[in-house]
């Protein structure tokens, strides 16, 4: 099927983000929100990400003004009625995914597809719980979505091979590569990164390294860009921790458990970059380690 119109559910960085790529690759794209405020701070990020790439002659202030022009912004899910494609990104919770999409189906075309950036959570489930298991399932880009060119297709059990190509079309349409990956917890790239974060918070926990030793560590000694415990700031300590609970209630492996510690920073509500303080504290201007 022909993909016109995509819906994009939360305006957080993963959903401003993949506002930015669709609409610059000719997509028409309604954002939506509950919150004014959000979608008012993701036209600014878009619109800054986008003069970036102006700066730096990836793409023409034409393309720029263009993209930001087909970008219309909601609090209203009903506006997303008459879309091809609609992408859910918000939180990493279970039943606020659920209820956002008990919402929206009465308002969806039955040729729309239904689909989730979910980074861990059963596609399959998700899917049972709507009015079109085989026009569902798994659309997982990666952060920061603009400059990451991995983008996880995730059939569920029911989904037909009509979603999965056009789901394909659009990312081939992006510029990005796909990924076809199985519906296990957390797919291939958190199956793999999260419990390499988890252990790098279990070395700080133990402490057999400090903060600022294990990010060095993994940056010099395995050449990774980003140290583990700066990644986990980046991605958000909560949505780690919600893989990690992913991953070990639904493996059912002590492999999977948790270090108390990541427990612990997202009880304290020190979430990494989003709230200034996580392994490092960002409120001043140079992040300091926390421990």
């Amino acid at each position: 099927m022909e993909i016109g119109k995509i819906g994009v559910i939360g305006a957080g960085q993963m959903g401003n983000g993949i506002a930015h790529v669709m609409a610059l690759a000719g997509y028409d794209v309604w954002l939506n929100d509950i919150s004014a405020d959000a979608l008012e701070a993701a036209l600014a990020t878009i619109r800054k990400n986008l003069d970036r790439q102006v700066s730096r002659d990836r793409i023409s202030a034409d393309e720029m003004e263009a993209a930001l022009a087909r970008i219309t912004t909601t609090m209203t899910l009903t506006d997303l009625g008459a879309t091809d494609l609609v992408i859910e990104a918000a939180t990493e919770r279970e039943t606020v995914k659920q209820a956002i999409f008990d919402e929206l189906l009465p308002h969806l075309q039955p040729h729309t597809i239904l689909t989730s950036n979910t980074s861990s959570i059963s596609i399959t489930r998700l899917a049972s719980r709507t009015d079109r298991p085989e026009k569902f399932m798994g659309f997982h880009f990666m952060n920061p979505v603009p400059v990451m060119q991995l983008v996880e297709l995730i059939r569920g059990i029911a989904t037909d091979r009509e979603t999965y190509d056009a789901c394909l079309a659009v990312v081939e349409k992006l510029g990005k590569t796909a990924a076809s990956a199985e519906d296990f917890p957390a797919f291939i790239v958190n199956r793999i990164l999260m419990p390499m974060i988890n252990e790098a918070v279990y070395t700080l926990y133990e402490g057999v390294g400090n903060v600022n030793s294990i990010d060095q560590s993994m940056k010099l000694g395995a050449n990774h860009p980003m140290g583990p415990l700066e990644l986990a700031d980046f991605i958000g300590l909560d949505t780690c921790l919600a893989i990690m609970n992913v991953l070990h209630d639904g493996l059912a492996d002590t492999k999977y458990r948790p270090c108390p510690l990541l427990t612990k920073y997202v009880e304290a509500g020190w979430l990494g970059r989003k709230t200034g303080r996580g392994f490092y504290d960002y409120r001043g201007e140079t992040p300091v380690p926390t421990r």
